[in-house]
């Protein structure tokens, strides 16, 4: 099977990349796409670039150019759950658009004609994340991500987002893969590892988190292969 790869930054994929050890790169729209092989399963990683318009062009050409046949997203989000904590991994069972706003036409929120305000995930790989959680002994986390295009530092429309969609986390990817995924007929699955929550400590070093969650997301990410 070829399975697609993905990530938003370079830090995010820098570290499977590593792992997998022999690769080639195309380049293509701008972008970079590393193909290899991993558990006898032929790969195409990338990064998108921040955003829904990057990583649905990204996304895209997975799966159209590149010939995907499923796709594993991996990356960092912010947490709107009060239950989350910083270093928490959290998969998407659902996932919505919480700056899509047609509302003055009677739509609710995140929903657009011949749409749908939310896009389900797979279930299959969803039982396969906890199987490699629990053989790994991680705690991972099952929820709703609402993605939109700024980085969302209001607590108060964090709290809009938490009460309007039910959301557990947000981030800036998700939704647009999945809704390529979704009309391509691609089974996905997004993992974020909690960036930043209400209450962190000003302490604390985005830098070195992004390196350390990339690392432990590269080795989830990579039994995630091996058990499918």
């Amino acid at each position: 099977m070829k399975i697609a790869i993905m990530g938003a930054m370079p830090e995010e994929i820098a570290p499977i990349l590593e792992k997998i050890g022999e690769y080639t790169t195309t380049k293509y729209a701008h972008n970079t796409y590393y193909e290899g092989k991993y558990a006898g399963h032929d790969l195409v990683i990338a990064y998108s670039k921040i955003g829904k318009v990057f990583s649905t062009l990204t996304a895209a050409s997975l799966i159209e150019k590149f010939g995907a046949q499923m796709l594993l997203f991996s990356g960092v989000a912010g947490g709107i759950n009060p239950e989350l904590r910083i270093g928490d991994l959290i998969v998407a069972t659902a996932l919505c658009q919480h700056d899509l706003d047609i509302t003055a036409f009677g739509h609710p929120h995140g929903y657009v004609p011949e749409g749908s305000q939310f896009i389900q995930a797979e279930e299959k790989l969803i039982a396969v994340a906890n199987r490699v959680a629990k053989e790994m002994d991680i705690t991972l986390k099952e929820g709703i991500i609402a993605t939109g295009d700024q980085f969302v530092h209001s607590q108060d429309r964090k709290n809009w987002i938490e009460t309007t969609f039910k959301a557990d986390a947000l981030e800036m990817e998700g939704t647009s893969v999945a809704v390529v995924c979704e009309a391509l007929e691609v089974p996905f699955l997004i993992l974020r590892a909690i960036s930043d929550v209400a209450d962190m400590d000003a302490s604390f070093n985005f830098d070195e988190f992004l390196e350390s969650s990339a690392q432990e997301s590269a080795v989830f990410i990579l039994k995630i292969l091996e058990k499918i």
